[in-house]
């Protein structure tokens, strides 16, 4: 180990390359390659396996983020969200994107029959006032015991 005084700042540091710290170094003299990402087709400094660092993470790492909020957030062991999910949406089969729905809505109750996937269209639409009876009303027709809750209206100015 060699060390010098950087000729940039004047630090005394271990000689990494062109007579300069680390940090000098990678500021001034290192200029990384740029390539095209193999995901987003954007000209970066590539991460690794031909992807720029964000599409890195969304291609490697989202089943395992995404494992670690169900567990966080909703106490969902991943082997029971992916049983669930595995089926498709409860009302329109959509398999691509799904999201598990509480149906008595405590999310402390975790219990099988309590969990329904729906896609994000009828999961959104089961929590907006306008549209939520007819979601309830095609998951009773599935067979699912939901019960109706009390829907408030939207607000009216009129009245």
């Amino acid at each position: 180990m060699v060390i010098i005084k950087c000729k940039n700042c004047g630090r005394e540091s271990e000689h990494q390359a062109k007579g300069m710290c680390i940090t000098c170094y990678k500021k001034l003299a290192w200029k990384p390659k740029k390539a095209i990402c193999k995901r987003c087709n954007r000209e970066m400094i590539l991460h690794a396996k031909g992807y720029c660092p964000g599409c890195y993470n969304f291609v490697f790492h989202l089943k395992k983020n995404r494992e670690v909020t169900y567990r966080k957030y909703h106490s969902i062991a991943p082997s029971l969200y992916y049983a669930r999910i595995s089926k498709g949406c409860a009302i329109c089969g959509f398999k691509e994107v799904l999201d598990l729905h509480h149906l008595d809505e405590n999310k402390q109750n975790n219990s099988e029959e309590n969990l329904v996937p729906l896609c994000p269209n009828h999961h959104r639409m089961f929590h907006h006032t306008d549209f939520r009876k007819e979601i309830i009303q095609e998951l009773i027709n599935k067979g699912l015991k939901v019960k109706e809750q009390n829907v408030l209206p939207l607000y009216d100015p009129n009245r």
